[in-house]
């Protein structure tokens, strides 16, 4: 057992179904189980009585976090419980079927959601843009969620999500920005989380294959723009002589030197500033 901030962690027989992966199948929960329970634990989205809905979109990322979240549901001594929808736009690309067979065969609690508004928006401007079928799903997503009784919703991004976030603002929109870890909805109704902030798409891969769950593809996911697609090839080549950029980008995100930035509102232009404290690194990928 070890503990990830306020989550104690059984490494062994956490509940769920076996993994099928080989090798070491247990080593691959083991380090999903870790990273996971650090960034919950790290940035506190999880807390006493939660109701956490986890927004499965079919994806390797979405069932990997469902599957890590029951588990650690069922270990920690922060106590939460764990459910799952699914907003249908009309994006799938093959029947939806599969997963909600799998899901009902774990005894998960999920809701599938046919949003009428989203699939008229398909049918009468069937070219929209990404920002308004993303307005149509955020309100959805809220509805859907109220109906649970939720106040807490998981989204799967990734370490590599993170990674390219930060990347696209710095280069292409010109600000130190990326995906928040922990963020709230404008009228602070739920809270939003990305608990798999420290967990990179090689693991949710190989842990999805390992279950044997159905993954459905997403028109929008295979659609990715010109500068995600660029970016991703890029990562991936500096990756071969770097292995561990990802976790460099994702360290410095967290270790911000604002005084040796150019945003003036952080420079101590009069000289009359205490020095900084030395920050915390956030912790190694591997």
């Amino acid at each position: 057992m070890v503990r990830r901030g306020h989550f104690w962690i059984e490494l062994a027989d956490v509940p769920g179904p076996r993994l099928s992966f080989r090798p070491n199948p247990v080593d691959l929960e083991k380090t999903l189980l870790r990273k996971t329970g650090e960034a919950i634990g790290r940035f506190k989205m999880i807390r006493e009585g939660d109701r956490v809905a986890v927004a499965l979109s079919g994806g390797k990322d979405s069932v990997t976090l469902l599957e890590v979240l029951l588990r650690l549901a069922q270990r920690s001594p922060v106590k939460f419980s764990v459910c799952a929808f699914t907003v249908e736009q009309g994006k799938f690309l093959a029947p939806f079927e599969p997963l909600g067979e799998y899901l009902k065969a774990r005894k998960i609690d999920w809701t599938y959601h046919r949003d009428n508004p989203s699939l008229r928006l398909l049918d009468e401007q069937p070219e929209h843009g990404c920002d308004v079928c993303s307005r149509f799903r955020r309100r959805a997503v809220y509805q859907i969620v109220r109906g649970l009784g939720a106040n807490v919703i998981a989204f799967g991004h990734t370490a590599d999500d993170f990674c390219e976030s930060f990347l696209r603002n710095a280069l292409f929109t010109g600000r130190t920005s990326a995906l928040p870890a922990v963020t709230y909805s404008a009228k602070r109704e739920f809270r939003l989380i990305r608990p798999l902030v420290f967990v990179t798409e090689d693991l949710t891969q190989a842990f999805a294959e390992a279950l044997c769950a159905p993954v459905i593809p997403c028109g929008c996911s295979q659609r990715s723009g010109e500068v995600r697609r660029s970016l991703r090839g890029w990562l991936a080549e500096l990756e071969k002589d770097f292995p561990r950029l990802k976790e460099s980008l994702l360290s410095a995100m967290g270790n911000i030197e604002t005084s040796r930035m150019l945003d003036p509102r952080f420079l101590d232009l009069d000289g009359a500033a205490q020095p900084e404290p030395e920050a915390e690194t956030l912790p190694v990928l591997g």
